[in-house]
C-alpha cells in the first residue's frame, strides 16, 4: 500500500455527526442523493492536507448546525508501511489546528505526509472565470510537488498585505517599503520557479504518457509585461511601480498577477474557447499528469478526490478514467448520484452508500 488512508473518523463535521469508515487502499466509490453528505467526506478527507479543503470554507463553517460546538476529523495514513495518526479539528469557530501522532504540528506539516488533489464541480468554469481560481489551481498542483511552497507563499502574502496598508494610507517614504519589497522579492521570485517547475513536470508527464484524455499545454502569463526574471530584478520593479501602485492603492507588479493560459493540444484551440466536455477533460487529464508526475517524484501517487467526476464524461472516458487510478496505485475517493456511475470499476473498488435521514448523514460500506 503505496499512500492510503486506512480509517476515517468524523465528528460533528457538517452533516456527519459521527461516523467511523475503514479503509484497505482501494479507490471508494461514494454514491447517493444530492445532499446526502458525499462531498463532506470528501472535504474532510481533504483537511488531512494543508489549506482550508476543497470548498475553501471557514472552520465555523464546516461544524455541524444546529450544535456549533466545532468538529474534528482524524484518520490514520499509511505511507511505505508507516501508519500515521492524523487529528484537525476545530472548537467553537477557532482557527483549525492539527495533531500528528499526538504531538501539535503546522499544516504545512501535512504536505510532507501526503499529498492530495482534487477536482470538484465548481472547477469546471476554471478556465472561463477569473485567474485567481487559476492561479489556486496551479498552486495546489505546486503545493504537492513543494510543500515549502505554503510557507512562501504566506510569507509574500503578509509582506504584500503591509505594502498595501502602507500605499493605501499614501505612505510616500521609501524607507518603509525597502525591506517589505526586498522580502516580497525573494518569495514571489521562489514561487514564480515553484510554478514553473510544475509546469515542467506536468509537461513532460503529459508528453510520456499514452492516454484517452487531451493533452493540455500550459503557459504562465503575466496581467500585465512579464514576470522579472530574478529576486533582484522583482525588487527593483516593485520599488519602480510605487507611484503607480499608490494611484491604485494595491501592489501592480508580482506573482500575485499571474494567470494559467491553457490550450486543448490537438486542436490548438484555448481551453476557455473549448466545449463543456473538453474543459472538463482537460482538468481530468491535468489531474492525472500531476498524480503521475508526483508517482515518478516521490515514489507514490496522490491521494485524490474526484467529486461528481462522471460529469460531462462519456462511459468511454470514464472507464479510461478508472483504469487509469487503478494503475496508478492511487487511492481516488469519487462521489456520484447512483452506483451504476462506477459499474466500470467493479470489485477494484471499495463501495460506500451514503443517506441523509432528518439532517443526519449515515455512511454505510456495501
Amino acid at each position: 500500500m503505496p499512500l492510503a488512508l486506512t480509517q476515517l473518523r468524523l465528528s460533528h463535521f457538517r452533516s456527519h455527526m459521527t461516523a467511523r469508515i475503514e479503509l484497505d487502499g482501494r479507490p471508494i466509490a461514494i454514491h447517493g442523493m444530492n445532499g446526502a453528505g458525499k462531498t463532506n467526506i470528501l472535504e474532510a478527507v481533504s483537511l488531512l492536507s494543508p489549506g482550508r479543503g476543497l470548498r475553501r470554507s471557514s472552520a465555523s463553517d464546516m461544524t455541524r448546525r444546529p450544535e456549533g460546538l466545532g468538529w474534528k476529523v482524524s484518520a490514520v495514513i499509511d505511507a511505505e508501511g508507516r501508519a500515521s495518526e492524523i487529528e484537525t479539528w476545530s472548537e467553537n469557530g477557532a482557527a483549525r489546528q492539527v495533531r500528528i501522532d499526538n504531538k501539535a504540528a503546522s499544516q504545512v506539516a501535512l504536505g510532507r505526509i501526503a499529498r492530495v488533489l482534487w477536482l470538484i464541480p465548481a472547477m469546471d468554469r476554471l478556465w472561463t472565470e477569473g485567474a485567481e481560481g487559476r492561479r489556486r489551481f496551479l498552486d495546489r498542483m505546486t503545493l504537492s510537488f513543494v510543500p515549502d511552497h505554503a510557507d512562501v507563499s504566506l510569507t509574500y502574502e503578509k509582506a504584500m498585505r503591509e505594502r498595501n496598508r502602507l500605499l493605501k494610507e499614501q505612505v510616500r517614504d521609501a524607507g518603509w517599503y525597502g525591506a517589505l519589497e526586498a522580502q516580497m522579492a525573494r518569495a514571489g521570485h521562489m514561487i514564480h520557479q515553484n510554478r514553473c517547475q510544475t509546469l515542467d513536470l506536468l509537461s513532460a508527464a503529459q508528453a510520456r504518457t499514452e492516454t484517452a484524455f487531451p493533452v493540455a499545454e500550459l503557459d504562465l502569463t503575466q496581467t500585465e509585461g512579464e514576470m522579472p526574471a530574478s529576486a533582484d530584478d522583482l525588487r527593483e520593479a516593485l520599488a519602480e511601480s510605487r507611484f503607480r501602485d499608490l494611484a491604485a492603492g494595491r501592489t501592480l507588479v508580482g506573482p500575485h498577477r499571474a494567470d494559467l493560459y491553457g490550450v486543448y493540444a490537438a486542436k490548438g484551440v484555448p481551453a476557455r474557447d473549448s466545449s463543456t466536455g473538453e474543459q472538463k477533460a482537460l482538468l481530468v487529464s491535468l489531474i492525472l499528469a500531476n498524480a503521475r508526475a508526483l508517482f515518478e517524484q516521490i515514489g507514490a501517487p496522490p491521494i485524490l478526490l474526484l467529486d461528481e467526476v462522471a460529469a460531462h464524461l462519456d462511459a468511454q472516458r470514464r472507464a479510461a478514467l478508472y483504469d487509469e487510478i487503478c494503475a496508478l496505485g492511487a487511492q481516488a475517493w469519487m462521489s456520484g448520484t447512483g452506483p451504476e456511475l462506477f459499474a466500470e470499476l467493479g470489485d477494484r473498488a471499495q463501495e460506500l452508500h451514503v443517506t441523509e435521514v432528518d439532517g443526519v448523514s449515515k455512511v454505510t460500506a456495501l
